[in-house]
Order: C-alpha cells, then sequence, then structure tokens
C-alpha cells in the first residue's frame, strides 16, 4: 500500500513530463524551439516534435501568405501629377530563424510596420522614377511596374526572413485639391495636341497638293511634248507626200492645192468673194472646165 501511494504520483508526474515533451507541428505554421533565447530546433514540415520539459519555448509561425494593405500614400511622378495609392500586398515567412532574429519578439506587429516602410518607399521609387508618368501608371503598364515594385520590395524583405509574393496597386486618385487644376492641365494638353495634329494635317494636305500639282504640269509638259513631236512629224510626213506628188505631175499638183484652196475658201451656202478678175486664184475656174450658175456665181 505504501509502494502504491508513492508509486501513482510518480506516474501522473511521468505522463505530465512526457506530455510537456511533446509538441504538434500543424501543416499551416513552422516552428522554433528555443532555450533561453537561443534556437534549439527548427520545424517546417507537420509533425511531432519533442523538447525539454520547463526549459524550452515552443514559438510558432505562420506558414500561409499573408496579406497586408497599405496606408494611401501621396507620390509625385514624373509630370508632376501627385496622387494617392494604396496597395495590396501578399507576403509569407520563408526563413523563420531570420526573421526571429531580425524581429525579435516584436511578433507579427513589428514585421508588418517594416514591411510597410519598405512598401511604401518602393511605392515612391518607382513611381517616382524617370519617364513615369500618371497617364504610365494608369496604363496597361501599371502591370510592369507593380511587377517592379514586388521584386525591389522582396529584396528588401528578404533581410527579414520575409518573401513578398505580390504587390497591387488598388485606387490610384488625385488629391481634391489638386483635381480641378489637372482637370484644366489635361484640358490644355489635350486642346495642344489636336492643335499640332491639325498643323501636321495641314502640312501633309500641302505636301501632297503641291505634289499633285507638280505631276499634273509634269504630265501636261510631256503630253504637248508628245504632241509637237507627232505634229511635227506628219507635218514632215505631207510636206513629204506633196514632195512626191509635186515631182511626179507638178500640173495635178498645183490643180489639187488649187481646189483645196476653194474648199477652204468658199464655205456655206452664202459665200462671197471679192478678187481681181486677173488673180491667180482664178486660173482653173477660168478654164474650160469651169462652169458658172444661172446666177452669176462662182461654185
Amino acid at each position: 500500500m505504501r509502494a502504491t501511494r508513492f508509486l501513482i504520483p510518480i506516474l501522473v508526474v511521468a505522463v505530465v513530463a512526457v506530455l510537456m515533451a511533446i509538441y504538434v507541428v500543424d501543416e499551416r505554421e513552422k516552428v522554433l524551439v528555443v532555450r533561453f533565447g537561443q534556437i534549439e530546433q527548427v520545424r517546417t514540415e507537420p509533425g511531432i516534435g519533442f523538447k525539454v520539459p520547463l526549459l524550452d519555448e515552443v514559438l510558432r509561425f505562420e506558414d500561409r501568405v499573408l496579406s497586408l494593405e497599405t496606408e494611401v500614400i501621396e507620390v509625385t511622378p514624373a509630370d508632376d501629377r501627385r496622387l494617392r495609392i494604396d496597395a495590396f500586398v501578399l507576403y509569407r515567412i520563408d526563413d523563420i530563424v531570420q526573421y526571429r532574429q531580425a524581429i525579435g519578439t516584436g511578433g507579427q506587429g513589428r514585421a508588418t510596420a517594416e514591411l510597410s516602410g519598405i512598401l511604401e518607399s518602393q511605392i515612391r521609387a518607382v513611381l517616382g522614377a524617370q519617364g513615369v508618368t500618371s497617364n504610365t501608371i494608369l496604363s496597361p503598364e501599371r502591370a510592369d511596374l507593380m511587377d517592379q515594385i514586388r521584386v525591389r520590395s522582396d529584396s528588401r524583405a528578404s533581410a527579414l526572413g520575409l518573401e513578398v509574393v505580390d504587390v497591387r496597386l488598388r485606387q490610384t486618385n488625385l488629391p481634391d485639391q489638386n483635381f480641378d487644376a489637372t482637370l484644366q492641365r489635361m484640358i490644355a494638353e489635350r486642346e495642344r495636341e489636336a492643335t499640332d495634329e491639325r498643323a501636321r494635317g495641314r502640312e501633309a494636305a500641302q505636301r501632297v497638293t503641291a505634289l499633285a500639282d507638280r505631276t499634273y504640269e509634269e504630265i501636261l509638259s510631256e503630253a504637248n511634248r508628245d504632241a509637237r513631236i507627232i505634229e511635227g512629224e506628219a507635218d514632215a510626213e505631207r510636206n513629204r507626200i506633196f514632195a512626191q506628188a509635186y515631182g511626179k505631175d507638178q500640173e495635178f499638183f498645183e490643180f489639187y492645192r488649187s481646189l483645196s484652196a476653194y474648199e477652204e475658201a468658199l464655205q456655206g451656202k452664202n459665200s462671197t468673194m471679192v478678187l481681181s478678175p486677173d488673180s491667180e486664184f482664178f486660173n482653173y475656174l477660168r478654164s474650160d472646165q469651169g462652169s458658172r450658175s444661172e446666177e452669176g456665181e462662182l461654185r
């Protein structure tokens, strides 16, 4: 009986000690076992682990992707148009040993504050870089800017044992006091662009008109030249034919030329010519082959 009285408390203490020495690692977390502030074990896989009761402390860290919403900050892009921007960030604890050493006993609250500072500085650096305007931030290039912010933030957050998984810029608004001024500046810029476009259009129209006029003059000049060449060739051919005809029968040639002259001179029904009777123009009309009408007019 006396032995039983001592055995039961010993068994109870032993059971409690065993239970205190056992800890369970969930699949959604990572674990550090710390003894007097020094890291004794690192557990990143789920399962059962053992520690020294009363001496070792189990520190649990999230292994899931965590989210963070930054405060609204004002940035000034290259076009001096101030914008109010906030971001949504996804991150995870990548190296729990480095995370513990960097954050210490501050826990997730300190880690969130540190990461918020990193993100704010990188957002300002990327969106305020040379060549990045408000139009760029609001265009499809926004995705590239967010990726740059993620990469730069991740390289700095790695010193905290954190991995930045994704960064998304949410609202992008103008401060109230700058809205009207920005609107007027945008209107002025659009009007200037419209004026430039109209000027370029008039310049292009003048170039096209000048080219068309020059082409017209060139075509007309070539056509006149070709016409004069053809006319000259025709006159030469005509003269050649006349010369051949004159050489074959001079009298017939002169008779033919006279008939052509009569035809040209006496056109119409009431043509009248007043000439001297001795004129050579009537040589063939005075011949025996000539004739007179009943009214006495030549035909």
